[in-house]
C-alpha cells in the first residue's frame, strides 16, 4: 500500500484560516495555532454580536419613546399600557421612527389614546 500525504489538503485548510485572520495583530495572522485559535473567538463573538444587536435596538427604541412621551404628561410604561388597551399593534421601532421624523403625528396618536 502506498503512503498518501495530505500535504494539499493542509495546505488548503491553513491558507483558509489564515486569510480569515487577515489584520489580526503579531502573530494571530501569522502562526496557524494562534490564527485558527483567534478566528475561533472571533467567531463567537461576532455570534452574540448579532444577538446583542437586537437588544441593543430595542433598547434605542423604548429610550426614544420615552423621550418623546415625556413632555407629554405619559411615562413609557402608561404609554405601552394604553396602546395594548386601545388595541393599537404597532411595535417599538415604528413608534420610535414616528416620534423622532414625523413629531405632530405622534401627538395625535398620544391624543388618540387619552
Amino acid at each position: 500500500m502506498v503512503r498518501i500525504k495530505g500535504g494539499v489538503t493542509t495546505r488548503r485548510k491553513h491558507k483558509k484560516v489564515l486569510k480569515l485572520a487577515k489584520g489580526y495583530w503579531m502573530t494571530r495572522h501569522k502562526q496557524i495555532k494562534k490564527a485558527k485559535e483567534a478566528v475561533l473567538h472571533a467567531g463567537q463573538y461576532a455570534f452574540t454580536g448579532r444577538k446583542d444587536r437586537k437588544k441593543e435596538f430595542r433598547s434605542l427604541w423604548i429610550l426614544r419613546i420615552n423621550a418623546a412621551v415625556r413632555p407629554l404628561g405619559f411615562t413609557y410604561s402608561s404609554f405601552i399600557n394604553r396602546l395594548k388597551l386601545k388595541k393599537v399593534e404597532l411595535d417599538r421601532k415604528i413608534l420610535s421612527q414616528i416620534a423622532v421624523e414625523h413629531p405632530k403625528v405622534f401627538e395625535k396618536i398620544l391624543k388618540m389614546l387619552q
